[in-house]
């Protein structure tokens, strides 16, 4: 993901500074180049070896050991993050003080900038805090956190580093701002939706939302502003998209005629239910002693067909998803041209590795104009991606 990235990174006295070594790994794992500069405080907390082998780069905690590194990592460095960003670095930061390495290579740096606050919460809570803060992001620093939570010291409040993840993916996100997404909103639909039957009872499907949730996520990395309409998923939703969740067909296409007017691009991965119980009862169905139970289904609304006109009306780039058991691509071809879609991806169902409920998938793409590419068998992340370029190209 972050491949020939170089990432700054300026720890600074904290006690949450050894999450700071589990951001280094992480950032390298993705393929960054990762760059440390310790405060003396920050050397207190985890020792610069440890951030040293985990980077597999010299750790610079000294200004005058070489007097021009402070310069040159300023100039290369393509994201500056602060983790932890204790009091003491915000209020140096805001008020342009260099006094040490940590601080001069920070002032030095012509990067966009990501502090990660950690301190006490009444610290958090000072007036000179909070004006430091907005004396920073009017700046255009990026800030994440702090959370809420239990502090080391036993109190409960803000002041908590975000977790190196929740970090990792803001990192991320600013790295790709050149994506042609970046700045567009995309709208994102995930998971089942479920008609009613009584009370207790639905008529569903098995659709756990992985495939939805990864292409917001990705869309969301990528820079995009992501609404993500959702019904009840199996996994939790990504960090980063705007979540609304839905239960019904009905509350899911309210939610697009809401959104689509102003959106870029619309990615329809739900599995939206194709019929539905007109009438459902508004008390739970008893056995009883019958030995057999009617139950009248309807069509229920086509999502893509009802929003056709809102879609073309507004420009909005449509991939739609088609799932068959026959005939995948004369059937995904019949889906693109009949509901106005831009690509739509197909998968043949009742394959235990890709699907619904699988962690993997392995789609076609078709496109309206003429494209048909059938994709590998990968990781439904992976298969987003894919997507996602298609998607950029045609944005941009």
């Amino acid at each position: 993901m972050l491949d020939g990235r170089r990432v700054l990174l300026v720890v600074s006295g904290g006690i949450s500074a050894y999450k700071s070594a589990i951001l280094v790994r992480r950032l390298r794992q993705s393929g960054a180049r990762v760059d440390v500069v310790m405060t003396a405080s920050a050397e207190k907390m985890v020792g610069a070896t440890t951030f040293q082998a985990l980077s597999g780069r010299p750790v610079l905690t000294e200004l005058w050991t070489d007097p021009l590194a402070h310069v040159e990592l300023g100039r290369e460095a393509d994201l500056a993050i602060v983790a932890p960003a204790t009091a003491n670095i915000l209020a140096k930061m805001a008020h342009g003080i260099a006094d040490d390495m940590a601080t001069s290579t920070l002032l030095a740096a012509a990067c966009p900038v990501l502090v990660c606050p950690a301190m006490n919460l009444r610290m958090w809570s000072n007036p000179a805090t909070e004006a430091n803060v907005q004396t920073l992001a009017a700046r255009g620093v990026h800030i994440v956190g702090p959370e809420d939570g239990e502090l080391a010291e036993g109190e409960e409040g803000p002041g908590r580093m975000s977790e190196p993840e929740i970090i990792f993916l803001t990192a991320a996100r600013l790295l790709r701002r050149e994506s042609a997404l970046a700045g567009r909103k995309v709208v994102v639909t995930a998971g089942p939706t479920l008609a009613p039957v009584d009370p207790v009872r639905f008529l569903g499907n098995r659709s756990s939302g992985r495939m939805g949730l990864a292409l917001a996520s990705a869309a969301w990395l990528r820079g995009a502003d992501v609404i993500l309409i959702a019904g009840p998923t199996s996994v939790s939703p990504p960090h980063g998209p705007r979540l609304v969740r839905v239960e019904t067909s009905g509350e899911m296409g309210e939610v697009l005629n809401r959104e689509l007017s102003d959106a870029a691009v619309l990615i329809m991965a739900a599995a939206v239910s194709d019929f539905l119980v007109p009438s459902p009862s508004e008390k739970k169905i008893k056995r009883g002693d019958r030995d057999t139970l009617e139950i009248r289904f309807e069509v229920g609304p086509d999502l893509l067909m009802a929003t056709r006109e809102l879609r073309e009306a507004a420009g909005v780039l449509t991939l739609g998803f088609a799932l068959e058991t026959e005939n995948p691509v004369g059937n995904a071809r019949r889906k693109l041209e009949d509901k106005g879609l831009d690509m739509v991806a197909v998968n043949e169902a009742g394959r235990a590795d890709r699907g619904a409920e699988a962690e993997t998938n392995q789609v076609t793409l078709i496109d309206a104009q003429g494209l048909i590419e059938e994709l590998p068998l990968m990781s439904k992340v992976e298969v987003a991606e894919r997507l996602l370029d298609h998607v950029e190209d045609r944005v941009s």
